[in-house]
């Protein structure tokens, strides 16, 4: 059995750790401090995120030290904000990773660097994609401790290795989905996260169902035109490539569930944190004031800025994440970026 290590203490990392238990998975657990790590031991839950989800502690080895979790782990799932991911790992020697394998379920480009996590692992400590995987959504954290259905995407170079560790992650309200779209589904996720900030500060707006609808599906398109300029396949709508020899499951793209669904969820749902972010921005909030006021890290304020700079390289038709980067950095104000939208729209 594969022994798993998290990093990070937030609600989806919360919801992870809750999905192996529920496997009987025993994990190394890397929690904020010390104190987190002790009510988990003595209380058996997270009091500050999904506090309704309590652990069988026997399957929790916990710790505040990056270092040890790494170091007793197989495969490293790290689940912290992409702004935090440095300096989470800065104190990890070179080596730290070789014969592991690591799964990102950041949502988030490192803004620092401006880099996705698997080339910043593979910059700062020689890591190799083939050993790399991803689990993206959709799946709200919430949603997970209520054990509501929901559905993962897996992604990975190797296929048995790929479904190996999805099976971990399988449960009556979990169902998984695996791929080897590494670099597309990263992307499909941060720029979801954009456009819920964008849904979110219509709705703050006053804007209807009818406008909204026009907006996410302008941005659905914007997307796909993204990550085909970005050399990604499997994008048009209606193309699958070769049937799943598994499940007998039609190969998915991003028109299917697993990637449209996780921008539409993020942009309608009550729990997203990018959509409250931009709701508030919209009802004008400061930035600032709204970061407060959440308490949480909303990636897609971040990623607006990172995806900004690297469509510099990509020159993919942007209008929409750019006016919600401009609102969001260069102080345009949120009427009249609205209303440039308003005529991107078709």
């Amino acid at each position: 059995m594969l022994r798993f290590g998290i990093i990070g203490s937030g609600s989806w990392a919360t919801a992870l750790a809750k999905i192996l238990t529920d496997n009987h998975c025993p994990i190394n657990w890397c929690v904020r401090s010390e104190t987190l790590a002790e009510h988990l031991r003595t209380r058996h839950h997270n009091p500050q995120y999904l506090s309704s989800v309590y652990f069988n502690t026997s399957l929790l080895t916990l710790s505040s030290r990056v270092g040890e979790v790494v170091a007793a782990s197989d495969c490293i799932l790290i689940a912290v904000p992409s702004a935090y991911v440095a300096a989470t790992l800065a104190d990890l020697p070179s080596s730290a990773f070789e014969n592991k394998k690591v799964i990102s379920a950041v949502k988030g480009i490192l803004p620092e660097q401006n880099l996705l996590l698997n080339d910043y692992l593979k910059t700062e400590f020689g890591f190799e994609l083939e050993n790399y995987f991803t689990v993206m959504g959709p799946c709200h954290a919430e949603e997970v401790a209520a054990e509501k259905l929901s559905y993962l995407t897996f992604s990975g170079l190797g296929e048995e290795a790929t479904r190996e560790i999805a099976s971990c992650f399988a449960t009556e309200y979990l169902n998984t989905v695996v791929n080897d779209d590494i670099y597309g589904v990263q992307y499909a996720a941060i720029l979801k996260n954009i456009y819920a900030m964008g849904a979110g500060i219509a709705h703050g707006l006053e804007y209807g169902d009818n406008f909204l609808s026009v907006l996410i599906a302008n941005c659905a398109d914007e997307m796909a035109g993204f990550l085909l300029k970005a050399g990604i396949k499997h994008v048009e709508v209606g193309i699958h490539g070769r049937q799943d020899p598994v499940s007998n499951k039609k190969s998915a793209n991003y028109a299917a569930s697993v990637y449209l669904g996780d921008l539409l969820v993020t942009c309608y749902s009550l729990f997203s944190r990018n959509r409250t972010f931009g709701n508030m921005i919209g009802k004008g909030y400061s930035v600032k004031a709204a970061q407060l006021e959440l308490n949480m890290v909303a990636e897609g304020y971040n990623a607006s800025k990172c995806i900004y700079l690297v469509n510099k390289e990509i020159k993919a038709e942007m209008q929409i994440a750019e006016t919600i980067y401009r609102i969001l950095w260069e102080n345009v104000k949120v009427q009249q970026g609205f209303k440039q939208i308003e005529s991107f729209l078709v």
